[in-house]
């Protein structure tokens, strides 16, 4: 039988990643006999000085990881901002690939493709942040055959990845972050029988589909190969197109375009986009406000008491809908009462 260690840890981390990204760091030994590959969730867009920071935390060398780049021993590679990276065989991938969660890069991205490149060889470790990012990642690791580590919610600054991550899965290691680093050495010297992996099943080849879709997005656009699971009720948040749930009762989502979404990231992302299109009402209903004013005094100018009073009458309501609006928007989405919003019962806006 084939032996080999777990010389792969793949790390990922969101809101509160970069002080649990350092601490750990700190703690991998200069000898260490795997390759770290990092995702940091960021604003897509944004520049990142991640690699540098983590070349600073510890004895490791950490550097962008690029496509083709092979994976050694003993080294931090961080996704680069703006594309997913992803495993290969033995080797790194970057992917401009659709975003999952809203993120690229992203951690199930990272931790599913490794899953099934290297399955028992991997050790999936999640990190601060917040809602359910990792989960899926961390099921197909285990699922394959490997390890999970976790930081203990009590030392995240957000602890939501954590708790979701130990609500699937039992991990081997449930530790502050400052303590995974020798303890994922350990974990690294592990013989692995490579004959251990887990049979196919029907959830492996979902997620085979889905690490092609990510990985080679330009081929697979627009040939179905992005329709996978069962149309439900729901909409991408991205792209307003229809969302298939990938298998009944996972409460995981993708879009015809690719775009993945779990469920409390799909339900953040609607709760965001409800807000904001309360925010562009409240910016419409102030231009209607300057509009009638500048209606009435005109009409008042001409002598059009009428008019004059129709423009008033469309001022007053829209400044109580204005009242109302801004009221709510800045009480955090909390109802106001009617006798505070200056709103009655027989007043429309109410």
């Amino acid at each position: 039988m084939s032996q080999a260690h777990r010389d792969l840890i793949v790390v990922g981390a969101s809101a509160g990643g970069v002080e649990a990204l350092r601490a750990l760091v700190a703690g991998l030994p200069a000898d260490l006999p795997a390759a770290v590959a990092v995702v940091l969730h960021m604003p897509l867009g944004g520049a990142s000085a991640l690699a540098a920071i983590l070349r600073r935390s510890g004895a490791l060398p950490a550097v962008f990881a690029q496509s083709g780049m092979p994976l050694t021993r003993g080294q931090v590679h961080v996704a680069p901002p703006d594309h997913h990276l992803l495993v290969v065989e033995n080797r790194f991938a970057l992917s401009h690939g659709p975003t999952e969660n809203g993120h690229r890069p992203a951690v199930d991205a990272l931790f599913r493709s490794a899953a099934i490149a290297l399955g028992p060889r991997v050790t999936g470790v999640v990190l601060s942040g917040v809602l359910d990012d990792g989960v899926a990642g961390v099921v197909a690791i285990r699922a394959r055959g490997g390890r999970v580590a976790v930081q203990d919610p009590a030392d995240a600054l957000h602890p939501g990845m954590p708790e979701n991550a130990l609500r699937h899965v039992r991990p081997e290691l449930v530790l502050p972050a400052a303590d995974l680093g020798p303890a994922l050495a350990k974990l690294a010297r592990e013989h692995v029988e490579l004959s251990s992996a887990t049979p196919a099943s029907p959830q492996m080849e979902q997620e085979e589909q889905e690490e092609r879709i990510v990985r080679d997005w330009r081929v697979t656009m627009g040939t179905g190969t992005h329709m996978i699971g069962e149309t439900s009720e729901y909409t991408c948040p991205d792209c307003s197109g229809v969302l298939n749930e990938i298998a009944p009762g996972t409460l995981r989502f993708r879009c015809q375009i690719g775009h993945a979404w779990s469920v409390e990231a799909l339900a953040q992302a609607q709760g965001d986009a409800f807000e904001k299109a309360l925010w562009t009402a409240l910016r419409t209903l102030e231009e209607k406000v300057r509009l009638s004013e500048r209606m009435a005094e005109a009409a008042r100018a001409r002598g059009d008491g009428r008019q004059a009073g129709r423009y008033q009458s469309r001022l007053d309501e829209s400044l109580r809908a204005v009242d109302v609006l801004r009221d709510f928007l800045l009480s955090g989405g909390e109802p106001v009462p009617a006798e505070e919003s200056g709103a009655t019962s027989g007043d429309p806006t109410s």
